[in-house]
């Protein structure tokens, strides 16, 4: 077999694709791997969930000494250096996307870094630094997506930004408005937030992470008005024009009529889309749905053969497990195993402090698919280690098929909850009841004994809450 010709070519070397090319070649595929970045890991380990992690982590360091370092004798003028904090970021992604390269080629993945197109049904051309002519018996398209861009308020990279902007601003500004107060607009809110900008968040539905309970939304907005962001539910964004000083003018509409928000720079967060233009579906008869995602069946295939699609690419939510355990899937079928990826349980996370996290369904969920559940929840204020480390802002709510006792759905504000979530993750994959996670055995003092208590609470049988 010669280098132009593989048994797998995976465009976008992304979570979903690389890990895709790592399975293949574990599993004996020789695997060509096709990125348009000079390094591997995609969006999320470049500018995406990475490098916005590192930036939390650095903020939340310096609220913990700033904010609460009194109380614990730590004392001290406590300065920001912006510079540094960008430079540890950057170190982070440096170490990780080095990372892949290195298990990339020990795998004996070839690398074409180069913008993808098809050629053919199993043809791709790839043009960049060195132009190539590949093709495979199996492609996948795994090119992931990029930040929604609103058409009356284009990104212009300075005063209008993105996510890829928001994580890599020179200085620190005076006032920022986040539009969208989902995953990627809390996060970057928070970060801007913590350094000193004054965050305003502008909503177009009636609550803030609108995919959780309604119990959960609400607390995350309590918690995070107390730490500093400021909220506009309700609220229509219509344009922007340029105001005093440089700055810029938000226009929207909210509940009272027309209001306008000044600001130096306003982050747009409101979605993600596929990426897939430039691929030219078309030469290769792959059929799109209306929202620009790949169509796929239940085996991740098109409606052409040997040609599948996994990750952002496709129906399901933008999420790069999601991508990942898609990618291994996908490997598996290829090579006759049984790959399967199970949509019940995946796992979300807002990365604030508190983090935000949940799997399954939730209670307006559960209501509507007509299923009835008996709820328990525990507040982490009576939970000795969330006192004892300030961790005290939270609550974990586990939802339960009232018949069958089966956890249905479970929502976590609490610090470290994407730690957390995997727990419950786990106890949902085989099935598992309330009474399961009640009778497993928890450290204490541990803040998962949080995730006991409001199992026990299905129950009415919480020992530390009333």
């Amino acid at each position: 077999m010669s280098d132009s010709s593989f048994d797998l070519i995976v465009l976008g070397a992304g979570p979903g694709g690389y890990v895709c090319a790592l399975r293949a070649a574990q599993l004996g595929f020789t695997v060509a791997l096709v990125d348009k970045r000079g390094t591997l890991g995609g969006t999320c380990l470049n500018v995406g969930c990475i490098p916005s992690k590192a930036l939390l982590h650095s903020t939340e360091v310096l609220t913990a000494a700033r904010d609460h370092g009194k109380k614990h004798g730590i004392t001290g003028d406590i300065q920001v250096d912006l510079g540094a904090l960008m430079k540890n970021k950057d170190s982070v992604v440096k170490k990780l996307v080095g990372g892949v390269a290195q298990l990339v080629k020990a795998r004996k993945i070839q690398v074409f870094q180069g913008t993808a197109s098809f050629s053919g049904k199993n043809t791709i051309s790839v043009s960049g630094e060195k132009d190539a002519e590949i093709s495979g018996k199996n492609i996948v398209i795994a090119t992931g997506s990029k930040s929604v861009e609103l058409p009356f308020l284009p990104f212009d990279g300075e005063k209008i930004i993105s996510s890829d902007e928001g994580i890599a601003l020179a200085e620190i500004p005076e006032k920022m408005v986040v539009v969208g107060a989902g995953a990627i607009g809390l996060e970057l809110g928070t970060v801007w937030q913590r350094l000193g900008a004054q965050v305003d968040v502008v909503e177009f539905l009636p609550k803030i992470a609108p995919t959780y309970d309604e119990e959960v939304s609400k607390l995350a907005e309590r918690i995070l008005k107390k730490q500093g962001l400021t909220f506009h539910k309700s609220t229509k964004v219509t344009g922007s024009h340029e105001g005093k000083n440089g700055k810029i003018v938000l226009e929207a509409e909210g509940s009272k009529g027309k209001v306008e928000f000044e600001a130096d720079k306003v982050l747009v967060a409101v979605g993600r889309i596929p990426v897939t233009e430039g691929l030219k579906l078309e030469e290769a008869g792959i059929e799109t749905d209306d929202r620009g995602r790949v169509k796929v069946d239940k085996n991740f295939a098109t409606n052409v053969d040997g040609v599948y699609a996994i990750g952002d690419v496709i129906q399901g939510p933008m999420l790069a497990h999601k991508a990942e355990e898609e990618g291994v899937a996908l490997a598996e079928n290829l090579a006759g195993k049984a790959g399967h990826v199970n949509y019940g349980v995946i796992p979300a996370v807002i990365y604030t402090d508190p983090e935000i996290a949940s799997v399954g369904i939730t209670a307006e969920e559960a209501k509507d698919q007509g299923i009835e559940i008996n709820t328990g929840k525990f507040p982490l204020v009576a939970n000795g280690r969330a006192l004892a480390t300030d961790a005290t802002d939270g609550v974990v709510i586990v939802h339960a098929d009232a018949k069958s006792d089966r956890v249905v759905g479970i929502q976590i504000v609490a610090r470290n909850a994407s730690e957390l979530i995997a727990a419950a993750v786990a106890h949902m994959e085989y099935g598992g009841s309330a009474e399961d996670i009640a009778r497993t055995v928890h450290a204490h003092p541990t803040l998962s004994e949080a995730l006991k208590e409001a199992a026990l609470a299905v129950d009415k049988r919480a020992l530390h809450s009333m």
